[in-house]
């Protein structure tokens, strides 16, 4: 195959990505509100996975924070092999239960807490050890899988299938059932901070402003919000400790003056 044939078939077969999403709706909404039900209870949501999985479910944890104004424990990841794992492949480290149990001990992982764990196969050991686990000390879980009929789906108290099928790489769930979890775990985490808050009409405002191109963006997101001028909003903004929420505050007050 060309290079522009192997681009179109896989273009092709990742269209069945999005039925799977569609067909998946109602398991990836109950869980982002039992994420939303965790995370106004002060409590946290815990991802675990390993491989691509792993990294996916570290890469959506890290990015809520600056997202969303949140602390850095509220979404975590635990991922089978450690830190190290992340940016290097370790295969075997899947393949320990008893990792999992130590890394949910280890995070205090405790009941009010959610705990979504993702494989692709739904056999991972390292993922199933943690549900199970975590299912000993009374926290609500949820296994998300690609593979239907997998334990992961039946042993978590909700299963969420995302059935993508075949890779066109045969075996390499880096593929469609990576793309499907990235996808699945936006929702997740998306639709949670918005059912707990964290978003007026679609516009990020508790973003944490930390650089030129966000600070620009909590501009816009002022004078959408409110009749202020760029200028209003900068000079508001920067009283305000580049804080959007303080800053609308700071505006309402002025103006029911």
């Amino acid at each position: 195959m060309s290079a522009q044939e192997i681009v179109r078939l896989m273009n092709e077969e990742e269209q069945t990505v999005i039925r799977a999403l569609q067909a998946a709706e109602g398991g990836l909404a109950q869980a982002a509100e039992k994420a939303a039900e965790a995370f106004r209870g002060g409590h946290r949501v815990i991802y675990v996975g390993a491989g691509t999985s792993g990294r996916i479910a570290t890469m959506d944890a890290a990015e809520m924070p600056p997202t969303f104004g949140i602390e850095a424990d509220r979404f975590i990841a635990l991922h089978a092999g450690g830190a190290q794992a992340q940016s290097q492949a370790i295969e075997d480290a899947e393949d320990s239960e008893v990792a999992a149990i130590q890394d949910l001990n280890e995070a205090a992982a405790a009941r009010g807490d959610v705990v979504i764990g993702l494989a692709a196969s739904g056999r991972t050991p390292y993922v199933l050890g943690a549900i199970r686990h975590a299912k000993q000390k009374g926290i609500w879980t949820c296994g998300i899988a690609n593979n239907p009929h997998s334990p992961l789906l039946s042993e978590a108290d909700l299963g969420v299938l995302l059935e993508t099928g075949p890779e066109v790489l045969t075996g390499s769930t880096r593929l469609k059932a990576g793309t499907a979890q990235k996808l699945a775990l936006n929702r997740i985490s998306t639709a949670a901070m918005v059912l707990s808050g964290k978003v007026i009409e679609n516009l990020m405002v508790d973003v944490k402003a930390k650089n030129h191109k966000l600070k620009e963006r909590c501009v816009r997101i002022v004078r959408d919000l409110t009749t202020a001028t760029e200028d209003e909003a900068r000079q508001v903004l920067a009283s305000n400790g580049w804080s959007v929420r303080q800053a609308l505050d700071h505006l309402k007050a002025t103006a029911g003056r």
